[in-house]
């Protein structure tokens, strides 16, 4: 007997980069030519050891770290970011507009739970952050594909052509995953006044906030004293304190969306992870320089994955900043039979374009996601000369 499946569960796609994972299986790397993974866009190294010890400390004599907690968070961590994000962004964000999730992709799934149900309809620009896709798919949720204009920078009158009575929320992810680009300021305002005006939910997913290479405030979306009725934004603490294993992140809404919010943390997960957030803490009270020098390094890393696609002949770089390239390969092969040759042929594992478009999508058929913040500038060079050794004759 075979049990019931939910066909939304059913027609979602399975989780990328588990997949890509999967085509490791049988490759073998000699130690001349190591496996190069960007694949992923997660910290491989463990905290700082500083925050490790803080971690450690209240492990071992803090008895509240071991027990549940608030449901929104942390009271101490919710008021820190709502004191330090005022500051950045020059806005008034009050600790009551604050909760605190397991990761970002929580976030997202819990303020989208609030959002839209079955039959609803939400913007995503394209190329699009898959597991933003696979919620709306498992939920019955009808995505509507923005293509990213030039500079894969989304078009917020095109995004207005695609409005009906059932769009929900506008989705927006800057610094981009997959493209990398950081979105300019007045087109996040842009895109407000036209949720606003609709009646929508612009959501801007900031998880790589912390690596943006301009300088100053993104945005100046907080300085509107009615932001909460139409912004949400989403972080992670991830990738600036590398606590992916703890699972931190954060949305900042109204109370009354908050409220909402509350009720789906308090089913899935009861409360955050209690020594997440007492990391997440401590980094943002004691790790701002050492967060400074993260941002340095990728930035670094960034100069170096711009000059070698300007050197590279065929390829075309779309999009690169925060952890991510993004390119346009120059192989008769489509990408996702691609990605799974680079594997075997030059020992690197990416992603490919198809996994960040809708199925079908010539776009994705000719493009590659690059998370170049996992490996160094050394690794960076090999990456170079690898894509440049390879024979456009065997992938074709």
């Amino acid at each position: 007997m075979t049990l019931p499946l939910n066909p939304a569960m059913a027609a979602t796609f399975p989780p990328p980069v588990m997949e890509a994972r999967r085509w490791l299986a049988g490759a073998v790397f000699p130690p001349d030519r190591p496996l190069l993974n960007v694949s992923q866009a997660a910290p491989v190294d463990p905290p700082p050891m500083a925050l490790r010890e803080a971690l450690a400390e209240a492990a071992l004599h803090d008895p509240q770290a071991h027990l549940y907690g608030p449901v929104l968070g942390l009271p101490a961590l919710r008021e820190e970011i709502a004191a330090q994000w005022s500051a950045a962004y020059g806005g008034a964000i009050a600790p009551t507009q604050v909760a605190i999730t397991q990761g970002c992709n929580q976030a997202f799934t819990a303020v989208m739970s609030t959002l839209a149900g079955a039959g609803d309809e939400v913007i995503l620009p394209t190329p699009w952050y898959f597991n933003h896709k696979m919620w709306l798919d498992m939920q019955g949720v009808t995505t509507l594909p923005l293509a990213a204009g030039p500079g894969l920078i989304p078009d917020p009158e095109a995004a207005a052509a695609l409005i009906t009575p059932r769009t929900r929320a506008i989705v927006l992810v800057s610094p981009n995953n997959p493209g990398g680009v950081e979105y300019p300021a007045e087109t996040l305002a842009a895109f407000r006044d036209l949720a606003r005006s609709r009646g929508l939910a612009l959501i801007v997913d900031e998880t790589y906030r912390d690596f943006d290479s301009r300088s100053g405030a993104p945005h100046d979306l907080f300085t509107d004293p009615d932001w909460p009725d139409s912004f949400i934004q989403l972080y992670s603490f991830s990738k600036a304190y590398r606590l992916t294993g703890h699972r931190v992140g954060a949305v900042v809404a109204s109370e009354a969306r908050l409220a909402e919010v509350e009720k789906f943390l308090d089913t899935v997960a009861i409360c955050p992870s209690q020594l997440g957030q007492i990391g997440a803490l401590w980094g943002m009270r004691n790790l701002g320089q050492w967060v400074a020098g993260e941002r340095a390094e990728i930035l670094a890393r960034r100069t170096a994955m711009t000059g070698g696609f300007a050197a590279l002949t065929g390829w075309r770089l779309l999009g690169c900043g925060a952890y991510f390239a993004y390119v346009e390969h120059p192989f008769a092969l489509p990408s996702d039979q691609l990605a799974k040759r680079l594997v075997h042929e030059a020992g690197i594992l990416m992603l490919p374009g198809t996994m960040f478009q809708p199925e079908g999508s010539p776009e994705g058929q000719r493009q590659l996601r690059i998370a170049f913040a996992n490996i160094d500038t050394t690794g960076i060079t090999q990456l170079f000369a690898r894509l440049a050794a390879l024979p456009p004759t065997t992938l074709s």
